[in-house]
């Protein structure tokens, strides 16, 4: 396994890859890696020749200063963990090496980004397009995996990248979760055990209110999932949007849709958790 930090090494490294037509998978992470992140890459270094996975805590995606302090950083743990499940190169450039020069670009997705983390995070998406798209040109890979419990950002690379043209295959991957339900996430390593406890309630009720399909409307499941969880001690609901899976836009009925998605964001304490559930 390869640690690089420039992207003009890099490039030099895959390029005999390139032109042997050898296929180059890619995960782009923030680092303080756990099992979601370590079944991501299993996939990529399953379904390619070569696995690529990027560290990189991008500034421009982080409108809350204090979230980008208290992000955790754990890169030697990470470097052990990548070497095991089948990294063939780890690339950790610095913040001058990702932006040379401030990135101005601003994208337009419509209303994808205007509810939920959008709405919530202004200006979030607009850094995950600058630096996932930036990240692509360096890496130039067939096929570039991310976790679904970020369901929007999800459907915003997607976007960018029938926007830009390029050609990577985007792969959505499950979930993963502890074995009482909470989503997998960096951010859990800053809940204390009481604070985890409380957190896995949010799968729970999520599970609960999808037994309610049938007798209840979108808005009426919503408020139930809102008013069971805020019941939680320790939690506070800051959106539960039930969307359609491809616009994001909320739906007043489930006839509307036939890939109905509850999307939720939640303070437990300082910190935020987002998760997500299929109504099927």
């Amino acid at each position: 396994m390869e640690i690089v930090h420039s992207a003009s090494v890099l490039d030099e490294m895959l390029q005999p890859f390139r032109l042997a037509g050898k296929t180059i998978g890619f995960v782009p992470t923030m680092g303080a890696l756990h099992e979601g992140h370590a079944t991501l890459v299993k996939r990529c270094a399953a379904e390619n020749d070569l696995c690529v996975v990027s560290i990189f805590v991008n500034p421009t995606q982080f409108n809350n200063i204090e979230d980008l302090k208290h992000y955790p950083r754990t890169p030697e743990k990470d470097y052990l963990l990548l070497e095991s499940i089948g990294t063939d190169i780890i690339f950790t450039p610095s913040v001058e090496e990702v932006y040379p020069e401030p990135d101005k670009r601003v994208f337009d997705f419509g209303m994808l980004d205007k509810v939920m983390e959008g709405h919530f995070r202004p200006g979030h998406f607009n850094g995950v397009a600058q630096v996932v798209s930036k990240l692509f040109t360096v890496v130039r890979p067939d096929k570039a995996y991310f976790g679904e419990k970020d369901f929007q950002q999800l459907a915003i690379v997607r976007e960018m990248v029938r926007q830009l043209q390029l050609p990577v295959v985007i792969v959505g991957v499950p979930t993963v979760r502890e074995a009482d339900g909470l989503a997998m996430s960096s951010r859990n390593q800053r809940l204390s055990e009481e604070q985890k406890k409380n957190a896995s309630q949010i799968q729970r009720v999520l599970r609960a209110s999808d037994a309610m399909r049938g007798g209840y409307t979108p808005g009426q499941v919503a408020d139930y999932v809102v008013g069971e969880i805020n019941n939680v001690p320790g939690l506070s609901v800051e959106y539960y949007e039930i969307v359609d899976g491809n616009t994001l836009q909320p739906i007043s009925s489930w006839e509307k849709t036939a890939y109905a998605v509850g999307c939720i964001a939640v303070f437990c304490g300082d910190v935020r958790l987002i998760d997500n559930i299929r109504y099927n």
